[in-house]
């Protein structure tokens, strides 16, 4: 007789073993019916002892095919698929649920190559035609596990068996060819095989979501409110996704005021595609609302509240909130890493990047790609672009991004040739450009004055590519006549290309006008921008601008007087630079700094030092910045000059200066800082509203073109 009383059991099942272990109870059945329960629960160690009990009493046997299927069963579900495989192998006697119940242990334990191996043994070796059951395993190892051809080859055996018509079957298919991006093949299963459940339309839904077919997405959506299926937390999950998506903040508000109604409770998942949905729909009160009302939080909610926070510019608060995360002793994973260094490419916060540069290092999330990126873009947007190139040299993992954000941040550095040339190391690497990424080529091209070379890009290439040329294209393109002087070519390019211009648009065109002294059309083109945005204090910036330079006082007058009667605020001008991990702001004429005195001494200095190369204060900028002061000496406390001054007190005497300015940088400060640069020999890089000056031994890298 065989014995128990050694065997380590669980409660439950000791009475049933003991039953199991007296001869006058043993049956097969009630073995067969123990094996399930334990198969259930995942107990192996129970499972070995019915199973050997099995066998000394005489009961096991090769041709018993519901008990050695539950065997099988239960060796594939405890991971033990050597066994599973044996008993299988063993077999006289196999039915379809025999090949069924090993085809799901090699799925379920991620041997998914086996699986469409195993259905051609069943069809050839067994002669068994597989059932619905058989066809969704099979389909779903394929989804799994990469495997295209055989889904494909499965999904014939599916036509061939008449079963495509089973649900199973069908969300089977459906998940197959969404996991391959073929949502072609998605809308030809829906279009040729009628009916869903809630199970398809949450697959469908995200896989429209995932590929971007947000027309098609809102088609399930509509249906899905229509038939009523909207009803478990998935549902809800891609329908906030298709919100956010749209960002359509009214459509998601509607759904979360459904979503309450329905009684549904919040888990931290739902409560991410909630605050998701706000964020993307710009109510970052809303996604912080939720965020304080539910309690309980992990590193996906997290995340999500301070991407939220970053979309919405809030970049401080992202930084904030991150230290009572850490707080909450939540380890972050490399979004959120990610998250953060956005952010603090967004404040130009250089010292808090590098640490966390540092951290990221220490904690091994620097080798995710999404990381990578985000350090490429925080030293970019910081102004270090020799870092960026360091980061991208060393990357082991790339992906388009990666390629878009290093080619973009040479084009706004000016350095056009190594934009170009990295975009040609990106069609060797075959890795394949995208719409971004033609911006960028585009910037570089007009950068270098290439236009022969960027129409090119623009008209052929792109195209290529598969890739159709949008507004931001064409911009470039503006942009690219207008630095060349071919402001009329640029006029007739704008009036003859199909498209709705922006004023961002149109105000690259005045702003080449302003450059050249086209002042006809100049003022015809800021005509047309107020009538697009009467409201645009840029545009009556450049209008006066220009009026002020041929000495047109009475245009200058009429600019200020409209600015006054539409109440038109102009942003006062800002410049900052970052010591020692301490952030110093300047506005112009500034006092309240604690070194002022010091500070206006050095700027003092400078400008008696650069005035024998030439420099002679330029009056004409002044409207640009002060509105109201004309004096000849207010040139000297711009804050852009005050920043520079400050940098060059505190800094090392080899150091780099990085300054950062959220306005346009005057013409007179550009002319200065160009030989501040020379007479101390640092290099002294400005990013402005448009782009990253970098000024070196008297030169600038936008050529005087900004």
């Amino acid at each position: 007789m065989f014995l128990i009383s050694n065997v380590h059991c669980a409660p439950l099942h000791v009475s049933s073993l003991s039953q199991l272990n007296s001869q006058s109870v043993f049956s097969v059945k009630y073995a067969v019916k123990l094996l399930k329960k334990l198969a259930d629960d995942g107990n192996f160690k129970l499972g070995k002892v019915v199973h050997a009990l099995l066998i000394v009493s005489n009961h096991a046997s090769e041709n018993h095919v519901i008990q050695n299927n539950c065997l099988i069963n239960l060796y594939s579900r405890c991971g033990q698929l050597s066994i599973a495989r044996h008993i299988f192998n063993r077999l006289r006697q196999r039915n379809i649920v025999s090949w069924s119940t090993l085809m799901t242990g090699y799925l379920h334990n991620g041997f998914t190559w086996e699986v469409p191996k195993l259905l051609k043994d069943m069809v050839s070796v067994d002669n068994l035609f597989p059932n619905e059951y058989v066809l969704s395993t099979v389909l779903s190892s394929c989804s799994n596990g990469g495997l295209l051809h055989e889904g494909r080859q499965c999904h014939a055996l599916v036509l061939k068996s008449g079963l495509v018509f089973h649900q199973y079957v069908k969300n089977a298919l459906l998940s197959l060819y969404t996991m391959f991006s073929d949502m072609e093949g998605v809308l030809e299963i829906l279009k040729s095989v009628p009916g869903s459940n809630n199970i398809t339309d949450n697959v469908v839904l995200k896989g429209f979501l995932d590929h971007g077919y947000t027309n098609e997405a809102l088609d399930v959506f509509s249906r899905m409110l229509s038939e009523g299926s909207v009803r478990d937390k998935i549902s809800y999950v891609n329908i906030f996704g298709l919100c956010a998506r749209l960002k359509d903040l009214k459509l998601g508000k509607q759904v979360h005021c459904r979503m309450l109604k329905s009684g549904l409770q919040l888990d931290v998942f739902l409560s991410s595609a909630v605050m998701d949905m706000y964020g993307k729909c710009g109510e970052i009160l809303g996604a912080r609302c939720i965020f304080y009302s539910y309690p309980d939080h992990n590193v996906v909610s997290w995340t999500t509240i301070l991407a939220a926070n970053f979309q919405n510019e809030c970049f401080e608060e992202a930084l904030k909130m991150f230290l009572q995360m850490e707080l909450q002793d939540v380890v972050p994973n490399e979004y959120t890493f990610a998250v953060l260094l956005h952010s603090c490419a967004g404040l130009s916060a250089l010292g808090c990047g590098k640490t966390l540069h540092a951290r990221v290092e220490k904690t091994g999330n620097g080798t995710f790609v999404v990381v990578g990126n985000a350090l490429i873009n925080m030293y970019v947007r910081s102004g270090h672009i020799e870092a960026a190139r360091a980061l991208f040299s060393n990357m082991i993992c790339r992906d388009t991004v990666t390629w878009n954000l290093i080619i973009s941040g040479f084009s706004h550095h000016g350095l056009g040739e190594d934009a170009l040339y990295m975009f040609q190391d990106m069609l060797a690497a075959k890795e394949q450009p995208n719409y971004v990424t033609f911006i960028g080529v585009l910037l570089a091209c007009g950068h270098l004055g290439r236009i022969e070379e960027g129409f090119y890009y623009l008209q052929h290439l792109m195209r290529d590519f598969g890739l159709e040329p949008g507004l931001e294209h064409y911009t470039c393109v503006v942009g690219l006549l207008g630095k060349a002087g071919k402001l009329d070519e640029a006029e007739k390019f704008m009036r003859s290309t199909p498209i709705t211009w922006d004023v961002i648009a149109w105000r690259t065109l005045l702003n080449a006008c302003n450059v050249h002294r086209n002042y006809g059309l100049g003022q015809k083109v800021a005509d047309h921008l107020l009538r697009l945005n009467p409201n645009d204090v840029g545009t009556y910036i450049l209008l006066s601008n220009m009026h002020a330079k041929v000495k047109r006082w009475d245009g200058v007058a009429k600019m200020r007087k409209l600015l006054r009667e539409r109440n038109i605020k102009k942003e006062p001008g800002l410049s900052w630079t970052e010591i020692r991990n301490e952030t110093h702001m300047f506005v112009s004429d500034d006092t309240q700094h604690p070194e002022t005195a010091q500070i206006h001494e050095k700027v003092r200095k400078l400008l008696a030092e650069i005035k024998p190369l030439g420099y002679v204060p330029d009056t004409d900028s002044v409207l640009h910045d002060v509105e109201q002061e004309q004096q000849e000496g207010y040139l000297s406390y711009h804050s852009e000059k005050l920043a520079v001054a400050y940098a060059l007190m505190k800094t090392p005497s080899q150091a780099p200066i990085h300054i950062i300015k959220n306005l346009r940088i005057c013409d007179d400060c550009h002319s200065a800082l160009k030989l501040i640069s020379k007479v101390t020999m640092r290099m002294i890089v400005v990013r402005d509203v448009n782009r990253f000056h970098s000024f070196q031994n008297g030169s600038c890298s936008c050529a005087d073109y900004w």
